[in-house]
Protein backbone atom coordinates (compact mmCIF):
# COMPACT_ATOMS: atom_id res chain seq x y z
CA UNK A 1 0.00 0.00 0.00
CA UNK A 2 1.43 3.50 -1.22
CA UNK A 3 1.21 6.44 0.42
CA UNK A 4 -1.53 7.59 -1.95
CA UNK A 5 -3.91 5.12 -0.39
CA UNK A 6 -3.12 5.33 3.15
CA UNK A 7 -3.97 9.15 2.77
CA UNK A 8 -7.05 8.11 0.15
CA UNK A 9 -7.78 5.69 3.24
CA UNK A 10 -7.27 8.51 6.35
CA UNK A 11 -9.58 11.13 4.23
CA UNK A 12 -12.37 8.20 3.71
CA UNK A 13 -12.51 7.94 7.38
CA UNK A 14 -12.31 11.04 8.52
CA UNK A 15 -15.04 12.15 5.83
CA UNK A 16 -17.28 9.31 7.59
CA UNK A 17 -16.49 9.34 11.13
CA UNK A 18 -14.94 13.10 11.43
CA UNK A 19 -18.65 14.72 11.73
CA UNK A 20 -19.36 11.87 14.44
CA UNK A 21 -16.37 12.59 16.21
CA UNK A 22 -16.98 16.44 16.64
CA UNK A 23 -20.39 15.94 17.40
CA UNK A 24 -19.83 13.62 19.65
CA UNK A 25 -17.25 16.02 21.55
CA UNK A 26 -19.87 18.63 21.83
CA UNK A 27 -22.56 16.19 23.25
CA UNK A 28 -20.13 15.53 25.80
CA UNK A 29 -19.37 19.02 26.68
CA UNK A 30 -22.94 20.37 26.47
CA UNK A 31 -23.54 17.43 28.74
CA UNK A 32 -21.56 17.90 30.84
CA UNK A 33 -22.10 21.85 31.24
CA UNK A 34 -25.75 20.88 31.54
CA UNK A 35 -25.38 18.12 34.59
CA UNK A 36 -22.86 20.54 36.67
CA UNK A 37 -25.55 23.83 35.68
CA UNK A 38 -28.14 21.57 36.51
CA UNK A 39 -27.00 20.39 40.14
CA UNK A 40 -26.05 23.87 41.11
CA UNK A 41 -29.52 25.11 40.03
CA UNK A 42 -31.38 22.75 42.05
CA UNK A 43 -29.54 23.44 44.79
CA UNK A 44 -30.13 27.33 45.00
CA UNK A 45 -33.68 26.95 44.16
CA UNK A 46 -34.25 24.26 46.89
CA UNK A 47 -32.33 26.75 49.22
CA UNK A 48 -34.65 29.84 48.61
CA UNK A 49 -37.32 27.84 51.30
CA UNK A 50 -36.48 26.56 54.67
CA UNK A 51 -39.02 23.64 54.51
CA UNK A 52 -36.32 21.46 51.98
CA UNK A 53 -33.92 19.68 54.43
CA UNK A 54 -30.22 19.94 53.37
CA UNK A 55 -30.25 16.18 53.27
CA UNK A 56 -32.70 15.95 50.45
CA UNK A 57 -31.49 19.30 48.72
CA UNK A 58 -28.02 17.58 47.99
CA UNK A 59 -29.33 14.28 47.07
CA UNK A 60 -32.28 16.35 44.35
CA UNK A 61 -28.85 18.16 43.86
CA UNK A 62 -26.98 14.90 42.82
CA UNK A 63 -29.99 13.07 41.46
CA UNK A 64 -30.28 15.95 38.66
CA UNK A 65 -26.48 16.01 37.83
CA UNK A 66 -26.20 11.98 37.15
CA UNK A 67 -29.30 11.79 35.55
CA UNK A 68 -28.00 13.99 32.99
CA UNK A 69 -24.79 12.58 32.63
CA UNK A 70 -26.61 9.41 32.08
CA UNK A 71 -28.92 10.48 29.03
CA UNK A 72 -25.43 12.41 28.29
CA UNK A 73 -23.63 8.70 27.25
CA UNK A 74 -26.61 7.29 26.06
CA UNK A 75 -26.70 10.16 23.43
CA UNK A 76 -23.02 9.95 22.50
CA UNK A 77 -23.45 6.11 22.10
CA UNK A 78 -26.16 6.76 19.88
CA UNK A 79 -24.13 9.59 17.69
CA UNK A 80 -21.72 6.73 17.14
CA UNK A 81 -24.11 4.24 16.00
CA UNK A 82 -24.64 2.27 18.82
CA UNK A 83 -28.12 0.40 19.51
CA UNK A 84 -29.13 2.35 22.73
CA UNK A 85 -32.69 0.68 22.34
CA UNK A 86 -31.13 -2.70 23.91
CA UNK A 87 -28.86 -1.01 26.68
CA UNK A 88 -32.10 1.17 28.17
CA UNK A 89 -34.69 -2.59 28.05
CA UNK A 90 -31.96 -4.28 30.22
CA UNK A 91 -31.25 -1.17 32.09
CA UNK A 92 -35.17 -0.94 32.98
CA UNK A 93 -35.36 -4.76 33.72
CA UNK A 94 -32.64 -4.48 35.73
CA UNK A 95 -34.02 -1.01 37.41
CA UNK A 96 -37.16 -3.45 38.20
CA UNK A 97 -35.55 -6.53 39.10
CA UNK A 98 -33.55 -4.38 41.95
CA UNK A 99 -36.58 -2.52 42.98
CA UNK A 100 -38.17 -5.88 43.58
CA UNK A 101 -35.63 -6.95 45.63
CA UNK A 102 -35.00 -3.63 47.99
CA UNK A 103 -39.08 -2.59 48.39
CA UNK A 104 -38.75 -2.40 51.70
CA UNK A 105 -35.67 -0.30 51.61
CA UNK A 106 -36.92 1.41 48.99
CA UNK A 107 -40.11 1.92 51.13
CA UNK A 108 -37.94 3.79 53.92
CA UNK A 109 -36.18 5.62 51.38
CA UNK A 110 -39.18 7.25 49.96
CA UNK A 111 -41.07 8.06 53.54
CA UNK A 112 -37.47 9.34 54.49
CA UNK A 113 -38.09 11.93 51.48
CA UNK A 114 -41.42 13.14 52.28
CA UNK A 115 -40.06 13.15 56.03
CA UNK A 116 -37.38 15.66 54.57
CA UNK A 117 -39.69 17.40 52.44
CA UNK A 118 -42.98 17.98 54.51
CA UNK A 119 -40.76 18.32 58.09
CA UNK A 120 -43.23 17.13 60.18
CA UNK A 121 -40.71 17.91 62.86
CA UNK A 122 -36.59 18.77 62.84
CA UNK A 123 -33.61 17.70 65.06
CA UNK A 124 -34.05 18.45 68.80
CA UNK A 125 -37.86 17.96 68.77
CA UNK A 126 -39.43 16.05 71.26
CA UNK A 127 -41.77 13.68 69.46
CA UNK A 128 -43.73 10.41 70.09
CA UNK A 129 -44.23 7.99 66.74
CA UNK A 130 -44.55 4.48 65.93
CA UNK A 131 -45.13 3.83 70.00
CA UNK A 132 -41.97 5.66 71.22
CA UNK A 133 -40.98 8.59 72.16
CA UNK A 134 -37.53 10.64 72.54
CA UNK A 135 -35.55 13.57 71.23
CA UNK A 136 -34.83 13.92 67.54
CA UNK A 137 -31.31 13.18 67.07
CA UNK A 138 -30.94 12.86 63.00
CA UNK A 139 -32.70 12.72 60.00
CA UNK A 140 -31.68 10.45 57.21
CA UNK A 141 -33.23 9.28 53.87
CA UNK A 142 -33.91 5.49 55.89
CA UNK A 143 -33.56 6.02 59.12
CA UNK A 144 -35.07 8.56 62.09
CA UNK A 145 -32.46 8.65 65.40
CA UNK A 146 -34.18 9.54 68.70
CA UNK A 147 -32.70 10.02 71.85
CA UNK A 148 -35.04 8.53 74.76
CA UNK A 149 -35.66 9.75 78.73
CA UNK A 150 -33.21 7.25 79.54
CA UNK A 151 -29.92 8.21 77.16
CA UNK A 152 -30.78 5.02 74.94
CA UNK A 153 -30.31 5.93 71.22
CA UNK A 154 -33.40 4.20 69.22
CA UNK A 155 -33.29 4.17 65.12
CA UNK A 156 -36.55 4.06 63.78
CA UNK A 157 -36.86 3.09 59.95
CA UNK A 158 -38.48 5.84 58.03
CA UNK A 159 -41.57 3.42 56.75
CA UNK A 160 -42.63 3.13 60.06
CA UNK A 161 -42.20 6.96 61.35
CA UNK A 162 -44.16 8.04 58.05
CA UNK A 163 -46.68 5.72 58.30
CA UNK A 164 -47.26 5.95 62.25
CA UNK A 165 -49.47 8.84 63.82
CA UNK A 166 -46.78 11.65 64.98
CA UNK A 167 -47.01 13.74 67.96
CA UNK A 168 -44.37 16.83 68.10
CA UNK A 169 -44.41 18.11 71.79
CA UNK A 170 -42.29 21.01 70.37
CA UNK A 171 -43.85 22.16 67.51
CA UNK A 172 -45.44 25.02 69.44
CA UNK A 173 -43.92 27.94 71.34
CA UNK A 174 -46.43 27.40 74.52
CA UNK A 175 -48.22 23.84 75.40
CA UNK A 176 -50.84 23.37 78.79
CA UNK A 177 -50.16 21.61 81.93
CA UNK A 178 -53.50 19.31 82.93
CA UNK A 179 -53.59 17.97 86.14
CA UNK A 180 -56.57 16.39 88.31
CA UNK A 181 -56.73 16.72 92.15
CA UNK A 182 -59.06 14.37 94.08
CA UNK A 183 -60.25 16.32 97.10
CA UNK A 184 -61.96 14.72 100.23
CA UNK A 185 -66.26 15.41 100.56
CA UNK A 186 -65.21 17.33 104.12
CA UNK A 187 -63.40 19.94 102.42
CA UNK A 188 -64.59 23.34 101.51
CA UNK A 189 -64.12 23.09 97.55
CA UNK A 190 -64.07 26.79 96.85
CA UNK A 191 -61.39 27.32 99.41
CA UNK A 192 -59.22 24.78 97.68
CA UNK A 193 -59.92 26.05 94.64
CA UNK A 194 -58.79 29.51 95.74
CA UNK A 195 -55.67 27.86 96.96
CA UNK A 196 -54.66 25.88 93.82
CA UNK A 197 -54.88 29.25 92.12
CA UNK A 198 -52.78 31.16 94.84
CA UNK A 199 -49.96 28.48 94.53
CA UNK A 200 -50.33 29.07 90.25
CA UNK A 201 -49.89 32.86 90.66
CA UNK A 202 -46.80 32.70 92.66
CA UNK A 203 -45.03 30.68 90.14
CA UNK A 204 -43.64 33.00 87.30
CA UNK A 205 -43.70 30.48 84.80
CA UNK A 206 -47.62 30.26 83.85
CA UNK A 207 -48.94 32.88 80.76
CA UNK A 208 -51.59 35.40 81.59
CA UNK A 209 -53.13 34.49 78.30
CA UNK A 210 -54.67 31.89 78.08
CA UNK A 211 -55.42 32.12 81.71
CA UNK A 212 -55.01 29.33 84.05
CA UNK A 213 -58.37 27.33 85.27
CA UNK A 214 -59.24 25.83 87.85
CA UNK A 215 -62.62 23.92 87.65
CA UNK A 216 -64.41 21.19 88.90
CA UNK A 217 -64.44 18.17 87.13
CA UNK A 218 -66.29 15.46 88.57
CA UNK A 219 -68.06 13.49 91.34
CA UNK A 220 -66.30 10.27 92.18
CA UNK A 221 -66.76 7.54 95.03
CA UNK A 222 -64.03 8.74 97.02
CA UNK A 223 -63.36 12.53 95.70
CA UNK A 224 -64.13 15.53 94.59
CA UNK A 225 -62.19 16.08 90.96
CA UNK A 226 -60.80 19.62 90.70
CA UNK A 227 -58.93 20.21 87.14
CA UNK A 228 -56.10 22.38 86.72
CA UNK A 229 -55.44 23.73 82.88
CA UNK A 230 -52.32 25.88 83.15
CA UNK A 231 -50.57 27.33 80.14
CA UNK A 232 -46.60 27.81 80.40
CA UNK A 233 -43.62 28.09 77.43
CA UNK A 234 -42.98 24.59 75.76
CA UNK A 235 -39.67 25.02 77.55
CA UNK A 236 -40.74 25.23 80.63
CA UNK A 237 -43.49 22.38 81.00
CA UNK A 238 -42.09 19.35 82.52
CA UNK A 239 -40.22 21.36 85.15
CA UNK A 240 -43.26 23.56 85.84
CA UNK A 241 -45.51 20.05 86.05
CA UNK A 242 -43.17 18.67 88.45
CA UNK A 243 -43.06 21.77 90.62
CA UNK A 244 -46.29 22.19 90.91
CA UNK A 245 -47.28 19.12 92.00
CA UNK A 246 -44.86 19.24 94.59
CA UNK A 247 -46.19 22.86 95.66
CA UNK A 248 -50.03 22.02 95.84
CA UNK A 249 -48.84 18.83 97.69
CA UNK A 250 -47.38 21.17 99.94
CA UNK A 251 -49.73 23.97 100.23
CA UNK A 252 -52.54 20.98 101.27
CA UNK A 253 -51.02 19.91 103.93
CA UNK A 254 -50.25 23.26 105.50
CA UNK A 255 -54.14 24.49 104.99
CA UNK A 256 -54.91 20.75 105.82
CA UNK A 257 -56.86 19.72 102.88
CA UNK A 258 -57.55 16.24 102.97
CA UNK A 259 -56.60 13.73 100.26
CA UNK A 260 -58.78 10.53 100.59
CA UNK A 261 -56.91 7.81 100.04
CA UNK A 262 -58.07 4.27 98.06
CA UNK A 263 -59.62 1.55 100.54
CA UNK A 264 -58.79 -1.89 99.43
CA UNK A 265 -61.22 -4.38 101.49
CA UNK A 266 -59.89 -8.01 101.16
CA UNK A 267 -62.57 -10.45 102.08
CA UNK A 268 -61.86 -13.90 103.68
CA UNK A 269 -64.19 -16.71 101.86
CA UNK A 270 -67.59 -15.62 100.82
CA UNK A 271 -68.81 -11.82 101.32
Amino acid sequence: MDMEEIVRDVTALLTAYGLKLVGGIVILIVGWTLSSWGGRAISRISRRTTRIDPTIITFLSSAVRYGIVGFTILALLAQFGVETTSIIAVLGAVSIAVGLALQGTLSHFASGVMLLLFRPFKVGDDIEVAGQGGTVKAITLFTTELSMADNVLLILPNGAVWGSVIKNFSAHRTRRVDLTLGIGYDNDIDRVMELVRQTIAADPRPLAAPAPQVVTGALTEMAVQVIVRVWVNTSDYWAFRFDLIRALKQRFDAEGVAIPLAQHMTHNGAP
